[in-house]
């Protein structure tokens, strides 16, 4: 048996991933690799993605390989379902490369929350979003914002949606020149145009920015986000997780997302390694009950990094004398890898093989042996 080659940073997450999602009680959700392209073009916003990799099935019904987890998990909801479902996934999802003209084979691990979202759930998913980026590295960044506050905003504007879309592209560009003439060529009242323009800007540690939030207060909308937001950082440092960057630059789809989203990031990763928010419009479009809350990791950025150092190459090392019984051996390996150990079995100890812990295995004594 020979000590099994270093895994990829991707396939490490994974398994680490998975397990901590367990723990919680979160269960496995197994899908196809595609789905009819029809079910994705519904909601084609929710995905952010203008191409989709098709190709028509014996019979020429068009299908599409999977190009996101969420809609699949939410379409499996039952009718009558007990609520909430605790679910999580290991898959691979395809989309369009940056230059648009080939398609990716994601990796990604992720849980989504459906259910009746309280204070209790929101906080669960943010910590587990927490627990996966701290397992990934000691050094991330989350940052944390609510589409309540945005949405409050813009529609005290009392503008049209495709004007709102627009002073909302500048928010997530955070681009205050732009914001504040689009409010000026709009008629918008100076004083809620300063209140957008701040909002773009926002950003930093919750305790320090939450302070500030609190000013663009201007009606139900923004008072119940902010109110919601206080009590999320609140919870989450009372029960001792790490701390959060508020950044209201993070606006996804006001139609499907309706409270708090987040994303993560790691060092020498430019990329959001994490994204997730709570999307209960999307239930609603779909026909099913509750709210839904949850995120997604992109494990295959991690390979970029390179394969890490191991400090062991197996965990138990198993020497055997010449006259060690196979069966022996054999069960002993079996029964440490039963306990989730990897193994490596030979003869001698030759210091090739770097193990956390080593045993030896010797032949039974026979009559005459002496001890």
């Amino acid at each position: 048996m020979n000590a099994s080659a270093p895994r990829k940073r991707s396939e490490r997450a994974i398994l680490e991933l998975t397990a901590l999602y367990a723990q919680y009680g979160y269960r496995e959700f197994r899908m196809s690799k595609f789905e009819e392209y029809d079910f994705y073009a519904e909601y084609r916003n929710f995905l952010q993605a203008e191409n989709i990799l098709t190709f028509h099935d014996p019979s020429g019904k068009l299908l599409a390989l999977k190009p996101d987890i969420t809609l699949s998990i939410v379409r499996s909801v039952k009718e009558g379902a007990p609520l909430p479902q605790r679910l999580c996934y290991s898959e691979t999802v395809y989309r369009a490369a940056g230059d648009a003209h080939s398609f990716r084979e994601i990796p990604q691990v992720g849980l989504e929350y459906i259910g009746d979202i309280g204070l209790y759930a929101t906080c669960e998913v943010l910590s587990l979003a927490q627990d996966s980026l701290a397992a990934l590295s000691r050094d991330f960044i989350m940052d944390v914002s609510h589409v309540g506050l945005a949405a409050g905003l813009l529609a005290e504007t009392g503008l049209p949606m495709h004007t709102q879309a627009a002073l909302s592209s500048c928010i997530r560009a955070k681009n205050a020149h732009e914001l504040a003439a689009l409010c000026r060529e709009n008629s918008v009242n100076p004083t809620l145009a300063e209140k957008l323009v701040r909002l773009s800007s926002l950003y930093g540690p919750s305790d320090a920015v939450l302070q500030e939030v609190r000013t663009l207060d201007v009606n139900e909308a923004t008072h119940a986000a902010i109110g919601e937001l206080t009590s999320l950082c609140e919870t989450l440092s009372h029960a001792g997780c790490g701390s959060v960057n508020l950044d209201f630059s993070l606006l996804n789809d006001l139609s499907y997302y309706n409270g708090v989203i987040f994303q993560g990031f790691l060092p020498d990763l430019h990329a959001c390694v994490l994204s997730g928010g709570r999307y209960d419009s999307l239930l609603r479009k779909m026909h099913k009950p509750g709210g839904a809350i949850g995120f997604a990791v992109n494990v295959g950025l991690l390979d970029g990094l390179g394969t890490p150092p191991e400090a062991y190459d197996t965990d138990v090392l198993l020497l055997l004398d010449a006259d060690t019984d196979a069966a022996e051996a054999l069960a002993q390996a079996r029964k440490l890898t039963a306990e989730g150990k990897r193994v490596c079995v030979r003869q001698a100890e030759d210091g090739a093989v770097r193990a956390l812990k080593t045993l030896h295995i010797s032949a039974p004594k026979t009559m005459g042996q002496k001890g």
